[in-house]
């Protein structure tokens, strides 16, 4: 293997966010090991620079002696993996778990001298109330989904650069594009506007920051390629109201009569504004 072609290792590289950061690293020229279940590598077919396929059926029970072994020759390790069902992965419990086995992952990592490691976060992390985010806003999680994200993060930027790693935390806002789940907004509205079908909404006032997968992957594996610590924030900056959103993949189908806006309650417990403030 050249040696000014870093090997990085990727765990989550099947999922929608993974898959774009893994064909950013590979535009990058990097080489990449997966952490993937056993018979999901098939989803990585065609996929450049990938040097080789760790099978695991939980990386998140794995032991930190195996993560050691895993890392191995590596120079970056992304830790994109955790819990996401729709619907239900914000007050899973299974996020206990994917904070243990990240912290385990970070210390196998260290064990194997690993030079650089940079974790996914989420907005949600985030005082939302302040609307606007920035990477100086407080903390302050509601869920379990966001309280073990930001207890790794705590725990990892203090860690991580005490063993001498570089460590970077990207916060992620509201994604979307190729690979999505079905069940989330933009799949769900592309897919009854197609079939001519009504669309049940809430009032579609929330105003969000929206930025397609592609444009997170570049920026994601541009981080893990460099040398930026800290927190970053992977946003838009451009705040858009659900309502806006919802009309503007409408107007693709020329069929707005079938937004049905106020049919679905608002959740009184939703933020009305989340935004984040670019700092890349």
């Amino acid at each position: 293997m050249p040696e000014h072609r870093p090997l990085i290792l990727v765990t989550g590289g099947t999922g929608f966010v993974g898959r774009a950061v893994l064909s950013a690293l590979a535009d990058a020229g990097a080489f990449v090991r997966a952490v993937v279940r056993p018979g999901a590598e098939r989803k990585l077919d065609g996929v450049p620079g990938l040097e080789h396929i760790v099978e695991t059926a939980d990386l998140f029970a794995e032991t930190s002696e195996w993560w050691q072994d895993v890392c191995s020759g590596v120079q970056s390790v992304l830790h994109v993996a955790w819990y996401a069902e729709p619907g239900k992965y914000l007050q899973s419990p299974f996020n206990v778990d994917c904070l243990e086995g990240t912290l385990r992952l970070a210390k196998g990592a260290v064990a194997a001298g690993v030079s650089r490691f940079v974790g996914i976060g989420t907005c949600f992390e985030y005082d939302l109330s302040a609307g606007v985010l920035c990477v100086d806003t407080p903390l302050r999680p509601e869920t379990p989904y966001a309280g073990a994200k930001a207890a790794a993060f705590l725990a990892l930027s203090t860690y991580l650069p005490m063993a001498g790693v570089s460590f970077a935390w990207c916060r992620l806002f509201y994604l979307f594009g190729k690979g999505e789940d079905q069940r989330r907004l933009v799949p769900y509205l592309r897919s009854r506007l197609s079939a001519g079908e009504k669309v049940d909404l809430t009032s579609g006032d929330q105003i969000r920051d929206y930025l397609d997968v592609d444009d997170a992957g570049k920026m994601i594996a541009g981080i893990v390629m460099g040398d930026r610590t800290g927190v970053v924030n992977i946003c838009s900056g451009v705040p858009v109201t659900v309502r806006q959103l919802a009309e503007s993949i409408a107007d693709e189908f020329q069929r707005r009569d079938l937004l049905c806006f106020g049919t679905r309650p608002d959740n009184l417990t939703d933020p009305r504004c989340v935004v984040g403030r670019p700092n890349l």
